[in-house]
């Protein structure tokens, strides 16, 4: 056990917010801190993933990204184009032309971040993956991302609403205790109840799949605004923040211009 004074040495890296692209939230106190859990919730195809890829390209920090929901080829392009601002249909198209090599300097400047694209990946690949990493670089990465929670094979089965509901509290307290562990902030994604699938309204805490609101420290639910003409908006609530602003409501929200031709995300609001 340690004193409070004990606790300044022992505290670690935990507590450091990580690079955060992302202004509007940055103005609610909304930060992705080392050693703590946050939650993404969304409709399918909103835009959870895309939010994590800029949120995990930023700042050129250490990151594992488990995409069990999206392949490689789907990653890929949409990093090459975040970070060269290229079309990501032609980014698409000289991956499979076979004509990449324009772009490895620019990806090998990101060369710690690691990706794993395993479908299922169980807690013990997880684990593996990160003793891995650490071996490699000698650290454990800043940002973990696991995208999506439910893509996680817990081993439960999770047969009926009952187990499901279970099978994702313990999950979530799994992850929370790994970024503890490595000082990493963990983000998982994860899914909306069907009434918000079609993710065009605001998605309260309510919302999100399972009610496993207690654990994270931050859980950002996710609506999009689409103008007919090819245009997105991405409209990004806290519905929990345990250091800042929040509304449970999801009535409040930050609104970001997703632009799909680089997959970029652009804060309407300049920052004050």
């Amino acid at each position: 056990m340690y004193s409070l004074t004990q606790s300044v040495e022992v505290k670690g890296s935990a507590g450091e917010p990580i690079p955060n692209p992302f202004a509007g939230l940055r103005r609610q106190e909304v930060e992705f801190r080392r050693g703590e859990l946050s939650l993404v919730a969304a409709g399918p195809g909103t835009g959870k993933s895309l939010f994590a890829i800029n949120l995990a390209l930023f700042g050129n920090l250490p990151v594992l990204y488990f995409s069990a929901d999206s392949n490689a080829a789907t990653q890929l392009t949409r990093a090459t184009a975040i970070l060269t601002g290229d079309n990501v249909r032609e980014v698409k198209r000289k991956l499979i032309a076979d004509e990449f090599g324009e772009y490895h300097a620019a990806l090998g400047e990101r060369w710690w971040i690691r990706f794993n694209y395993e479908a299922r990946p169980t807690p013990g690949d997880i684990e593996q993956d990160l003793a891995c990493y650490y071996e490699v670089f000698g650290i454990y990465p800043y940002l973990i991302v696991v995208d999506n929670i439910t893509n996680v094979d817990g081993g439960d089965g999770q047969a009926d609403a009952g187990n499901f509901s279970f099978g994702l509290e313990a999950m979530c307290e799994y992850l929370s205790e790994m970024a503890r562990d490595t000082q990493a902030h963990v983000l998982g994604l994860h899914h909306v109840v069907g009434e918000f699938s079609d993710g065009l309204r605001p998605i309260p805490l309510s919302g999100v799949k399972g009610k496993i609101g207690r654990v994270p420290s931050v859980i950002l639910t996710i609506h999009k605004e689409i103008d007919g003409m090819d245009g997105r908006l991405l409209h990004v609530s806290p519905v929990k923040n345990r250091e800042g602003f929040e509304d449970s409501s999801g009535q409040t929200f930050t609104t970001y211009e997703f632009n799909s031709a680089n997959m970029r995300l652009t804060d309407l609001e300049s920052e004050f």
